[in-house]
């Protein structure tokens, strides 16, 4: 079996064939702690994080690195308007970070460097880029020149004729070409600084990536990874000076995920549909946020709707029901081998679920595929136990241990799985309580109103909508009364 992923660079798949055998370097593009993350952030590290733990799973010794810009102009902006020193805003949204990435599953990076841990490198790379003519300094800014560059462009699919400028700066009249983006930001009062050879200043946006990717994993490195709103401006910047700078061909795989959306519409405060992950998680388990945002395929869009996320906790409480009734029948097990997939994928692992999960993520991390491989196992399962009566002799037995581990170890790539299913019910039932009850009994009013009136059809349709959602009516003469189906 061969990893394919989707290259942006060359916009096909590709046989995935790292530089060195049995070594994965990875770059992904971390956050700028200005602000708590969102749903969108929470998309792109888990689609990442599954990356890594899949190449681990296949063997690879992968070496992953992940940033934080913690010096940007919005920042910076954002100190401003709470009194407060930029360095201490950047420090209190990277421990942030870690409690919310933590609570939806996200593992740590090998290497998790600081854009301000780096700056002498930026200035070093800055100084190469002026030597060899790919930069310009100008009143105390430095800029590189996008005309220099002759491969600009090809990684965004952009002509550069039909460009238009702007990133996160606006358009500088020191600007030779108003394409041409900063790499050295003169100081200005008040903001963070460090001496250079251009005068005191700050690095611009792009230059960081480049710097913290070369000092971890070099100049030329298999994979680098963000969302799809970093390819134009942010990436093809920092492939232009990179490979201008070191030589190097920098990444040789780009991977972006897709935009989220929430209820079809763009995330915006101002629309009051901004939904941060310690909002969601207020309402949702974290293992069925993490289940919803594998749903569809990482480089498709994907519309965040209160819906659709209670039709993966259905699923997700199908298979921790089925865990249930395995230790109930054939004793509580562990988690898996926690060994390569690979290891043991061979003579009767073949056709089985396990293989169709592994060609599912070996085709471009093909999630949604790998899911329903793990339903298909769970479907499987039961179908055992209800043809024993949760009573299997010794061969069914056997068969269901081996089952049972497989599904864990496609369970630790994914990242689910983590709790016991005592556990899981219990946060479950408590976040629906605290999501719902207000809903709920608004409904059940409206049904009893119906009744009334002897429109039984639509106390039947309201029965079934809260049905589909996990709660049960009960009705007696004293009223009606609701439990959660978990």
């Amino acid at each position: 079996m061969t990893l394919k992923l989707y290259n942006t660079a060359t916009r096909k798949k590709e046989e995935f064939e790292p530089i060195e055998k049995g070594k994965v370097g990875m770059y992904v593009c971390g956050v700028t702690v200005y602000d708590l993350c969102h749903i969108g952030h929470a998309r792109s590290a888990i689609v990442f994080d599954v990356m890594a733990r899949y190449l681990r799973a296949r063997g690879l010794d992968v070496t992953y690195v992940r940033n934080f810009t913690d010096v940007d102009d919005k920042i910076i902006d954002r100190a401003n308007q709470l009194g407060k020193d930029p360095k201490d805003l950047a420090q209190d949204y990277i421990e942030a970070f870690y409690e919310d990435m933590g609570r939806i599953g996200v593992l740590r990076a090998d290497f998790e460097p600081r854009a301000t841990e780096h700056i002498s490198g930026m200035i070093e790379m800055i100084a190469s880029l002026i030597r060899k003519g790919y930069a310009y300094p100008e009143g105390g800014d430095v800029f590189y020149s996008v005309e220099k560059f002759g491969h600009y462009g090809e990684l965004s699919g952009r002509q550069l004729e039909d460009m238009k400028a702007g990133s996160r700066v606006a358009v500088d009249e020191k600007k030779r070409n108003p394409m041409d983006f900063v790499l050295w930001k003169s100081a200005k009062p008040g903001e963070p600084q460090w001496p250079s050879p251009w005068g005191p200043g700050r690095p611009g946006w792009h230059i960081e990536c480049s710097v913290m990717s070369n000092a971890f994993l070099g100049p030329t490195f298999d994979i680098h990874g963000g969302g799809e709103d970093l390819l134009f401006p942010h990436h093809e910047n920092e492939r232009a000076q990179s490979v201008a700078a070191t030589g190097g061909q920098f990444a040789r795989y780009w991977v972006q995920n897709g935009f989220v959306t929430v209820e079809s519409e763009k995330m915006s405060k101002s629309l009051g549909n901004f939904l941060t992950i310690r909002e969601a998680l207020e309402t949702y388990h974290p293992e069925v946020l993490r289940l919803f945002l594998l749903s569809k395929h990482y480089r498709s869009p994907l519309d965040f709707s209160r819906n659709a996320v209670l039709d993966l906790q259905s699923g997700l409480v199908r298979i921790y029901r089925t865990l249930q009734r395995l230790d109930d029948s054939i004793g509580e097990g562990g988690k898996g081998k926690e060994t390569p997939l690979f290891g043991y994928l061979s003579g009767e692992k073949k056709g089985s679920f396990l293989e169709n999960f592994i060609t599912a993520m070996d085709d471009d991390l093909n999630t949604p595929a790998a899911l329903a491989a793990v339903f298909e196992a769970v479907k499987e399962i039961n179908r055992v136990l209800d043809e024993h009566g949760n009573q299997p002799d010794d061969e069914a037995k056997t068969k269901l241990r081996s089952d049972r581990d497989d599904l864990f170890d496609a369970a630790r790539v994914l990242g689910i799985l983590e709790e016991g299913p005592g556990d899981f019910f219990a946060r479950v039932a408590s976040a629906e309580k605290a999501m719902d009850a207000m809903e709920i009994e608004g409904l059940i009013a409206e049904r009893a109103r119906a009744r009334k009136e002897k429109d039984w059809a639509k106390a039947d349709a309201i029965r079934k909508q809260l049905m589909d959602r996990g709660i049960i009516l009960e009705d007696s003469p004293r009223g009606t009364t609701w439990r959660y189906d978990v």
